[in-house]
Parts: C-alpha cells; sequence; structure tokens
C-alpha cells in the first residue's frame, strides 16, 4: 500500500487465541495465522473479542496494522448489537466470523448492518457436530445453520468434506461456498520444530515413539490408537505419547492400564510447543472420527515426521491427497491403524515428500485466498460498502 492508497481493513469475530484452555483450540493457531497474514498483505485487520478475561486473552506478538477491539460481551445476543456498533462507526470492508458460535452472531448482524459485507468460516464437520449433541441441541444447531448460515454474503470452508457437509445436510447452496485450507505453515512454526527437546524417551537410541495431539475429547478417538497402540507392543517395543488435555483423559488413563500398556503410554497434558515432538517423533498419529482440516497433520508434515492417520470426514485424505503423503486408514479399526503404524516404522515416506505436500497451507498463500474473498477489487480496497 502506498501512503496515497485507501485503508484495506477487514474485522474478525474470533475466539481468544491465547487461551489453551479454550474449545476453539484448532481455530485459535488459524486466526493467529490468517491475521498476521492478511496484515504482510498490507491490510488492516481488526480483531473482535468478545471479552478479553483479563491479559489471558491478550494476543501476543500482533504485528503492525491489527487493533485487538474488546466488545465487553458475555452472550451472542449482546455481541450482535455491540459489532453491529462497531460495523457502523469503522465500516470496514468485510466481517469475518471464525467457528460456528461466532458464525451465528455474525450473520445475526446482518439484520443490523446491512450495508457490511459479512462472510462465514466453517472449521469442522458440522453433521458429525450435530450427531455429538442431545436430541434438542441438535435440532437447535440444525436449524441455527440452515436458517442463518445463508444470511452471510458467502462461506469459507476448510475442506472440501466440510463444504460438501454444509450442501448434502445443511441445505447451503454449493455456490455460496468457497473452500480455502487452513494456514498452517510459517516460519515462526518451522522455527519451533527445532526447539530443543528434553523428553527422555527422544534421547539415546530408546524404542521408536509414535506420537498423537489433540483435545483428549470423543472427537479424536483416542481410545482406538491406544487399542492399536497395544497391538503393535505385540510385534515391537515401542512408547506413545498424546499431548493434549480433554474430559476422556480418565477414560483413556483406565483403558492404557486394562491393556497392560500404561507403563509405556504419556499423557503429559498440553504443550505450548507440539511441533518440537513432531519433529522427533518416529510416526505422528491421528485417529479422530471425524475432524474439519486436521492441522495437526499439516504441522507434522511440516516439521518432517512421517504420518498416518484415519480417512475420516473431513480434511486427512485432502492433506495426504489420498494416501500419497501418509497411510489412511477406516476410522475405528484399531488392527487398520495397527497395521498402518507398523507400516509406517518399517517404510517412512521421505521427509522432503511430506513438506512438498503443506506448501498449499503455507500461511501467506492462505491469506491471499482469503484476501481474494474479503477484498476482492484491489483498486477500490477499504473505501466501505
Amino acid at each position: 500500500m502506498t501512503e496515497d492508497a485507501p485503508e484495506t481493513r477487514v474485522a474478525i469475530l474470533s475466539p481468544i487465541y491465547r487461551n489453551p484452555g479454550s474449545p476453539y483450540g484448532g481455530i485459535t493457531p488459524v486466526v493467529r495465522n490468517l491475521t498476521r497474514g492478511l496484515a504482510g498483505l498490507g491490510i488492516l485487520v481488526d480483531l473482535l473479542i468478545r471479552q478479553m478475561r483479563g491479559s489471558k486473552g491478550v494476543p501476543e506478538e500482533l504485528p503492525e496494522g491489527v487493533r485487538v477491539i474488546d466488545l465487553d460481551t458475555h452472550h451472542r445476543l449482546t455481541t450482535v448489537p455491540a459489532v453491529a456498533r462497531y460495523l457502523r462507526e469503522v465500516r470496514p470492508r468485510a466481517l469475518l466470523g471464525a467457528g460456528h458460535r461466532f458464525n451465528i452472531s455474525a450473520a445475526w448482524v446482518r439484520y443490523l448492518a446491512r450495508d457490511c459485507r459479512i462472510f462465514l468460516s466453517v472449521h469442522n464437520t458440522m453433521s458429525r457436530e450435530v450427531q455429538a449433541r442431545g436430541a434438542y441441541r441438535r435440532w437447535q444447531r440444525r436449524q441455527a445453520i440452515s436458517r442463518f448460515y445463508p444470511l452471510a454474503d458467502g462461506i469459507i470452508a476448510v475442506s472440501d468434506g466440510v463444504a460438501e457437509d454444509l450442501v448434502q445436510h445443511f441445505g447451503i447452496a454449493r455456490e455460496s461456498v468457497s473452500v480455502i485450507h487452513n494456514p498452517i505453515v510459517t516460519d515462526d512454526l518451522i522455527r519451533r520444530a527445532g526447539e530443543p527437546l528434553s523428553h527422555p524417551w527422544f534421547t539415546g537410541e530408546g524404542p521408536p515413539v509414535i506420537l498423537s495431539v489433540g483435545r483428549l475429547s470423543r472427537q479424536k478417538a483416542f481410545g482406538t490408537l491406544i487399542r492399536a497402540f497395544e497391538i503393535v507392543r505385540r510385534q515391537l517395543d515401542c512408547r506413545l505419547i498424546i499431548l493434549g488435555e480433554g474430559p476422556e483423559r480418565g477414560a483413556l488413563e483406565a483403558l492404557a492400564e486394562s491393556l497392560g500398556v500404561s507403563g509405556n503410554v504419556q499423557m503429559p497434558g498440553f504443550d505450548d510447543n507440539p511441533v518440537r515432538y513432531m519433529a522427533h517423533a518416529d510416526v505422528f498419529a491421528l485417529s479422530s472420527d471425524y475432524e474439519g482440516f486436521g492441522n495437526v497433520l499439516v504441522e507434522a508434515l511440516a516439521a518432517g515426521a512421517p504420518v498416518v492417520s484415519t480417512d475420516c470426514p473431513s480434511g486427512p485424505a485432502e492433506i495426504l491427497d489420498g494416501g500419497r503423503y501418509g497411510r489412511l486408514v477406516t476410522p475405528g479399526d484399531p488392527p487398520a491403524l495397527a497395521d498402518a503404524i507398523m507400516g509406517t516404522l518399517r517404510d517412512p515416506r521421505a521427509v522432503d515428500q511430506g513438506r512438498a505436500a503443506v506448501r498449499p497451507y503455507e500461511a501467506d498463500t492462505v491469506a491471499k485466498q482469503y484476501a481474494g474473498i474479503l477484498c476482492p477489487d484491489p483498486d477500490d480496497a477499504g473505501r466501505g460498502s
């Protein structure tokens, strides 16, 4: 941008992306990397946060041109008028919702601020998300998606599978949905992959280590992975580390104990730099029943880890190019996952091949795709609607 160029500003209605206890763990690095990528293109970005919750909510290392706007609201009903006031006062080029709860608020803003272009980003396979809830919550969420998502000017899905899911299960018009994969690969990620790791299982000539990362929830199906690990252990001395925290910890610990592998399974909890573990792992395994994209697969490939994954909806098959960059197995099948892990330990994919696979997910590349939708006319960007 030149000094005389008109201002280009977009707003992102976002979860707090620095809080590791947030349920938006997969979305928050996407928002961080997208924000930085857009700023690198000369686009001014306002992050609209419902409530800062003190210093824990302050995003770190924000680039020049990014502002954090504290809406100071506690519920989506009070968020909507606060966002509408912001839009009328600031008049950004576009508003982007990040994740379902924020998408609903962004869509509702359409009733109060009709002169701003509004986009929603969908980060999970929503039909599977709906199934995981009680009957009333399932009905409520289906109604919300089917009724309010079409109010937006467009929807951005993080994978082809997520896009098709919206069309097939919620009646969203396919022409209103664009697919842009997540911005995962950054110079900072590569730097963090090279940071030292002092864990004793990664020093010396010990047994191979299988790694997984994610929230300890039913969606991630770590029980399938632990059962697969027990099968692998019958054939080969090895170890399993699962990084993450969540409500399934007790059940997973009990499962490992019942299978007799608890001494070779560690669940250290949340780690703010899992990619350094990925850089040292002999195999990275994703065992989920469903995903929206599978950020950790991209991170593992970028860090140089051989990967295996369930062929779950949606994302892993796209990331791994149908099995070219890592073995794919049916979800919920421990013997198949065990076979894939053993095969990968014997014949890991070349590191340079995995890194080639992640080029489409470089943050700068993805930010340009978002900019093309949020600010489609560079000659007229930033002049308001």
